[in-house]
C-alpha cells in the first residue's frame, strides 16, 4: 500500500487514480468528523466534497504539512468553521429583519440499551467547543502530531488539552 505522500506525489503528476485511492482512504473518517461539526448530512457531504476539491486544486505541490492526513482534516475543519460562521451570520440577519431563525436540531444518537454510550455522548456534547473539536479529531484517528497540525497549535498544547478532555469526560461519566 502506498503512503499518503506517495499518492499525493502521483496526484501532482496528474495520476487521477491516486486521487481515487486517497478518496477511498479518507472519505469515511472525514465525513464522520465533518458530520459531528455540522449535524446536517447534506451540508457535511458538501464540505467533504469541498475538502477533496481543495486537494485537487492543491496542484502546485506547496502542501506545507507534516502529513497529508493532517492537512485534509485541517482543511475540513476550516471549511466547517466557515459554514458555522455563515450560519450565525444568516441567523443574525434573520433576527435583524424580525424573523426567528430556524432551529437546527441534532439527530438523536442515543443507542437504546447502551447507557454508557448515551452518557458519553451527553458528556461530549457538554464539552466546550475546543475540546469537542479535539475529541472529534482524535476519534477520527489523528495522532497528536496530526492534531497539532490540524489545530495549528504545538504538540504540548494538544497533550494538555487531551489531559483536560479526558479529565472532564471521566468526571462526567462518574456522576
Amino acid at each position: 500500500m502506498l503512503s499518503d505522500e506517495a499518492l499525493h506525489e502521483r496526484l501532482l503528476r496528474g495520476e487521477l487514480g491516486a486521487f481515487d485511492q486517497l478518496y477511498d482512504r479518507y472519505h469515511r473518517p472525514l465525513f464522520g468528523f465533518i458530520r459531528r461539526h455540522l449535524a446536517d448530512a447534506h451540508e457535511a457531504e458538501d464540505v467533504l466534497h469541498e475538502t477533496f476539491l481543495a486537494l485537487l486544486r492543491e496542484r502546485e505541490g506547496g502542501l506545507q504539512a507534516a502529513s497529508l492526513r493532517g492537512w485534509l482534516f485541517q482543511v475540513a475543519r476550516n471549511l466547517c468553521l466557515n459554514r458555522l460562521r455563515s450560519r450565525r451570520r444568516g441567523a443574525r440577519a434573520l433576527e435583524a429583519q424580525g424573523s426567528e431563525a430556524p432551529m437546527v436540531e441534532t439527530p438523536d444518537h442515543a443507542l437504546e440499551g447502551r447507557e454508557t454510550a448515551e452518557r458519553l455522548r451527553r458528556a461530549v456534547e457538554a464539552l466546550p467547543a475546543g475540546l469537542s473539536e479535539l475529541y472529534a479529531l482524535r476519534a477520527g484517528g489523528l495522532s497528536y502530531e496530526e492534531l497539532a497540525e490540524a489545530l495549528a497549535v504545538p504538540v504540548g498544547t494538544v497533550k494538555s488539552r487531551m489531559h483536560e478532555l479526558v479529565r472532564r469526560l471521566r468526571e462526567e461519566l462518574e456522576r
